[in-house]
């Protein structure tokens, strides 16, 4: 029981400091090739910081238990439209959301991050709709990319800097990437072999380990990112960073694993709570983004309150509500102990 909280911990960080090298990687050689701050903004932080979440689903449809992933995703986004945000508020300033691109990407990344909810309504999210989860991520980049104009400007931190020390950096970019990579695939195998094992221990679903403890561990570089554009004033780097993590996670990474491993649903009524939660926060998250085209700290707190009754309910209706897992949890914190 130790050896396996010790292994959760230590995988945790893991995932956390190999997801900054790999997505500070991308970021140098993105600098030396001179790409826009569009497509750093997109295409590296919200991809690049939803590597864990992908590493996450490919291990565990390794492990024959795809759910888990499903469950991380859900866990993620709520995260997502609520603490990263809220965060990137109370830490910075409000969260403006002007601008004609931003509002139509609120409202689809709204339509997108509940369309897995609507296709495993049957309680199969099949091969077929990974497929079509995966078309409506192309189709979402491809809609980005032809309003790549409208941001033309070009971040090249390095080109004042001598063209030597310019190719290290780029070549130190391209070893932090593979060196990522490596430890992002093992911390992701140590963090499903932890949570497979209390989830046994302790008789919990895997459903809620995915939704509460993966799904905030791996949206902490999404906060870490947001907390840092904020200090420096980029809000849209902050909203593109948000809605293209939410779309990545529920078409991209989703699709991917449904397409590897059809994620089976027995109980849908262990997502209940998440599902709700997740629609409602998609919901305040448009709103307070159409209402005076900012989010305020007074919306802040409110995304925040939002998440705090979301885990409290996941834990009194999965764990307090339920004797033999009350039971199971408290004979584990014994063995701990």
């Amino acid at each position: 029981m130790i050896f396996h909280l010790l292994l959760l911990l230590f995988s945790g960080l893991l995932l956390f400091r190999s997801a900054n090298w790999l997505v500070q990687g991308i970021g140098k050689v993105s600098y030396y090739l001179r790409w826009s701050e569009f497509v750093i903004a997109f295409f590296i932080m919200a991809i690049g910081g939803s590597l864990p979440n992908l590493f996450i689903g490919l291990s565990s449809v390794a492990h024959g238990i795809p759910e888990l992933s499903f469950g991380d995703i859900v866990g993620n986004a709520v995260v997502d439209l609520t603490l990263v945000a809220a965060f990137a508020v109370l830490l910075g300033s409000n969260l403006l959301a002007e601008g004609k691109l931003v509002q139509t990407s609120a409202f689809l990344t709204i339509a997108i991050a509940i369309l897995p909810l609507l296709l495993i309504l049957d309680g199969t999210l099949s091969r077929g709709d990974g497929m079509a989860l995966l078309l409506v991520f192309f189709l979402y980049s491809w809609w980005m990319i032809s309003k790549r104009h409208l941001y033309e400007q070009t971040a090249d931190l390095t080109n004042q800097r001598p063209p030597l020390h310019r190719f290290r950096t780029f070549f130190g970019g391209l070893i932090q990437i593979a060196v990522g990579g490596i430890v992002l695939f093992l911390a992701a195998e140590g963090v499903v072999r932890s949570a497979t094992f209390f989830a046994d221990a302790l008789n919990l679903p895997l459903v809620l380990l995915g939704i509460l403890v993966l799904g905030l561990g791996s949206a902490l570089p999404e906060i870490y990112f947001a907390i840092a554009a904020a200090r420096k004033g980029k809000s849209w780097v902050i909203l593109g960073e948000i809605t293209g993590s939410v779309i990545v996670l529920t078409t991209l990474v989703l699709g991917t694993v449904a397409l590897l491993s059809p994620i089976v649903i027995h109980d849908f009524s262990q997502f209940a709570i998440a599902r709700f939660f997740m629609i409602v926060s998609a919901f305040l998250f448009l709103i307070f983004t159409r209402t005076g085209r900012k989010i305020t700290k007074r919306e802040a707190v409110m995304l925040i309150l939002l998440y705090v009754a979301f885990v409290l309910l996941e834990i009194f209706t999965k764990v307090w509500c339920n004797p033999d897992l009350a039971y199971c949890l408290k004979e584990g914190v014994s063995m701990i102990q």
